[in-house]
């Protein structure tokens, strides 16, 4: 009997190499072999690379406003510069909490993921580089939000609870689509972010290293996910395309915290109420997945179910 191990490639074994609606697939070695060498070039220690000890600048902004929620509504028309500077703070302390609880699940999803395989390849060496990544991440994210004086908002126990059950039953291909739904769109703001001037300097340098460093991670779920999902079974890649519009629903209601409308002196209710209505929130939100979607589009994942999930989450366009 002949044993081929997981790090042999196509030539190597004499299969046929996988291809997709988007082409052929690369090499799964041969990918993280060049994200392993782009980690040892661009990777950063939060620690030593920002400045923790500078004060926040007055009258800048923790978040970009037009990626503020309640932006253009009529709630924010009649909200004092002050009101609205301090929901961009609170509201960068929401996403940062909400990035700290998808890092660490996504953690737990790689750790699933690699457990059964060989342990010297390249694939393995990576995807523990980028868990190194996501601890270095996670601890950046505190630490932005205890120098902010925001409290850490955390999602729903319902939420909370639920994803533990997502982590718990997901396929590897639904790993790597939540993987993705968690990285793609708060990426998206992040690029508008760190280069806006009008932005405070420790958040800006926290969206820079997060957008380089996460730049790999998308690379690699994206081609995992494309390799999962024309080589899993039917019924895995159908429960995958359920399971992951269940997780777009439940991302995009947790976005934001609504008590940091309760923080900064509104009505919780009438916040809620508006920016559900708002057509520039619904644009920005859309525009922020239309990269992830279109792929999952071309991949199929976007089909039955699953798809009316993702219309109702509000990330996609009838």
């Amino acid at each position: 009997m002949t044993i081929t191990p997981d790090t042999a490639t196509p030539e190597e074994t004499g299969e046929r190499p996988l291809r997709d609606a988007l082409g052929l697939l690369k090499d799964r070695e041969r990918v993280a072999e060049r994200l392993l060498e782009s980690s040892k070039k661009h990777s950063f220690d939060p620690e030593t690379e920002l400045d923790w000890d500078a004060d926040f600048e007055e009258g800048k902004w923790f978040w970009p406003p037009e990626l503020v929620s309640l932006y253009d509504t009529p709630l924010w028309k009649r909200m004092s510069q002050e009101q609205r500077l301090d929901l961009a703070r609170h509201e960068a302390a929401s996403l940062a909490s909400l990035g700290i609880w998808f890092e660490v699940i996504l953690m737990q999803l790689l750790v699933r993921h690699i457990y059964d395989k060989s342990l010297t390849s390249s694939h393995v060496r990576y995807a523990l580089t980028e868990i190194e990544d996501e601890c270095r991440h996670s601890k950046m994210f505190a630490r932005m939000i205890s120098k902010s004086g925001s409290p850490t908002y955390r999602v729903s126990r319902l939420h909370h609870n639920l994803a533990r059950l997502l982590k718990t039953v997901s396929t590897t291909p639904g790993s790597f689509t939540a993987t993705l739904l968690g990285e793609e769109i708060l990426d998206w703001m992040q690029r508008l972010t760190f280069p806006d001037e009008r932005v405070q300097p420790l958040v800006r340098g926290v969206t820079r290293i997060h957008v380089v460093e996460e730049a790999r991670h998308v690379r690699y779920a994206r081609e995992e996910l494309r390799r999962q999902m024309v080589s899993c079974p039917r019924w895995e890649a159908e429960f995958t395309r359920i399971s992951s519009g269940e997780a777009a629903r439940v991302f995009s209601i947790s976005f934001i915290n609504p008590e940091v409308y309760t923080n900064v002196g509104l009505d919780k209710r009438e916040a809620m109420a508006q920016v559900k209505a708002s057509g520039h929130r619904r644009e920005v939100m859309q525009t922020g997945a239309r990269r992830l979607t279109d792929f999952l589009d071309e991949i199929g994942v976007m089909r039955g179910i699953g798809r009316k999930l993702w219309v109702s989450s509000g990330l996609l366009a009838r």
